[in-house]
């Protein structure tokens, strides 16, 4: 009887210990249930860096537009076929959902941390400044492609229907978040560390960072209001990009999931469907150009020749993207220093006080396109020698000039390109073989904006001119 009572006593121990501790069964160990900001902080850099840099035709065209790549069997969005796989849809979503909210909720999550010394709010509004600086970045590029966007109301996940605010209204709110960040930044103390997967939260290179990407929306306004570009540019140029040390690079690894996402698509998938465009490689083989083997392989005949935009190519006939250039762990860019230079010597040009001469940042650009790609100083030197380069004697005006050479410098950044294209309007690109349209100046807003928030998509559509790509937006005045 007594042996019943003890293992009585302990069965009722076990379940009762069973029972107290029966949430913890529900719990997945390797899931948080609190997600912290920084890390949905690293999550919005590399969705936002994998969608700039993914040649994948269900989200980024912009080799295609610019006419870097060209396709193989299917050259529909080398046509300009936007609808056929939902192209708009799919970067807008991606921008909204994946990155622009993650940095917004990483905002609120990194208010709600605990910072009791003056040392620990200075790291905290560190924090927030680099994502408010991200953020402003990732709803420049959602403006820059559309227009008139959801900006005041975007965020709300209780509204299934945002107004769509006036472009030019969002983009100079966008200008004002990026001078409160620098005014905030303090380089005498840490932020993110190594989430910050750009920098590794080192300050001063974020205050550099913010300042050239002012310049850069700066001089996007230069044709449509150019007191106020000047008073952006001015104010930013001092704190700019000094070399390649600065650049902004997300370093990929070498093995999945956290590759390049060229890789994935060209490599990894085992698929043969782009070539080099004719339109680039014909440029750089007349002006001989040392980046050739670091952007290309060699054809079968060992030259360097691309495909023609639009139509349908022979893969095996032509170049291909280099093998550096599809290594898992090919970094990507989201600005670099001959970017800068290049904006600086077109501020130059428009009056603007920079310092140095166009010639001087022009040819501090395209040197540092050339070593950043693995070219030397030598090779730089000789290229710029040629009367075909050479800032005094190349031909055009100075947009022909810089705009032909930053579209160069610019290959694998194709919505970078495509904006510095419609800019500048150089090179004086052809629209592709069978084309649909001519070649897009903004992307049609997506199908679910039209359908489901109908009334604001009239009404944004109305205010830009028309929902089609020919629609320039603001400040493309030209």
């Amino acid at each position: 009887m007594k042996k019943i009572f003890i293992a009585a006593i302990f069965l009722t121990g076990v379940l009762g210990a069973c029972t107290k501790n029966m949430y913890e069964l529900n719990k997945n160990p390797k899931q948080p249930e609190n997600v912290p900001g920084e890390g949905l902080f690293s999550n919005a850099q590399k969705s936002f860096t994998d969608l700039m840099t993914t040649p994948n035709v269900n989200l980024n065209i912009f080799e295609l537009i610019v006419q870097f790549w060209a396709e193989i069997t299917y050259p529909q969005e080398s046509q300009y076929d936007l609808g056929g796989r939902n192209i708009p849809q799919n970067w807008w979503t991606t921008l909204y959902r994946d990155v622009i909210k993650d940095y917004d909720q990483a905002k609120v999550l990194i208010r709600q941390e605990d910072a009791f010394s003056p040392a620990d709010q200075k790291v905290k509004a560190n924090k927030l400044a680099i994502t408010e600086i991200c953020e402003a970045y990732a709803f420049s590029v959602v403006l820059n492609t559309f227009g008139n966007i959801p900006y005041t109301e975007a965020l709300d996940p209780e509204n299934t229907t945002p107004k769509f605010d006036d472009a030019k209204t969002v983009y100079y709110a966008l200008l004002d978040s990026l001078d409160k960040a620098i005014q905030t930044l303090d380089p005498n103390y840490e932020s993110f560390g190594s989430n910050d997967l750009l920098y590794g939260g080192d300050v001063s290179k974020w205050i550099k960072f913010a300042n050239s990407l002012k310049l850069k929306l700066g001089l996007l306004i230069a044709d449509v209001d150019p007191a106020k570009a000047k008073s952006v540019v001015e104010s930013a140029a001092p704190n700019v990009f000094q070399s390649n040390d600065d650049n902004a690079l997300f370093q990929y690894l070498s093995a999945p999931p956290n590759v390049n996402p060229i890789w994935t698509n060209l490599v990894q998938s085992n698929r043969n469907d782009f070539v080099p465009a004719k339109t680039l490689v014909d440029t750089m083989n007349a002006l001989n150009d040392p980046r050739l083997p670091f952007y290309f392989t060699r054809d079968p005949n060992n030259g360097y020749s691309g495909g023609i935009p639009g139509a349908g190519n022979t893969y095996a006939n032509f170049s291909h993207p280099s093998d550096k250039t599809k290594a898992p762990d090919f970094p990507s860019l989201w600005m670099d220093y001959a970017e800068v230079e290049f904006l600086l010597a077109e501020a130059v040009e428009r009056g603007f006080n920079v310092g140095g001469t166009a010639k001087q940042h022009y040819d501090n650009a395209v040197t540092a396109s050339i070593e950043y790609w693995g070219g030397t100083s030598a090779d730089a030197l000789t290229y710029l020698a040629q009367p075909s380069v050479n800032y005094l004697t190349a031909p055009g005006d100075w947009k022909y000039k810089i705009g032909f050479q930053s579209w160069i410098a610019l290959y694998l950044r194709g919505w970078d390109a495509w904006t510095q294209w419609r800019k500048l309007d150089y090179p004086a690109l052809q629209k592709a073989q069978n084309a649909l349209t001519d070649i897009p100046v903004r992307y049609t807003y997506p199908i679910n904006e039209q359908t489901l928030n109908k009334d604001n998509y009239v009404q944004a559509s109305q205010a830009i001119g028309g929902d089609d790509v020919t629609t320039k937006l603001f400040w493309d005045k030209y």
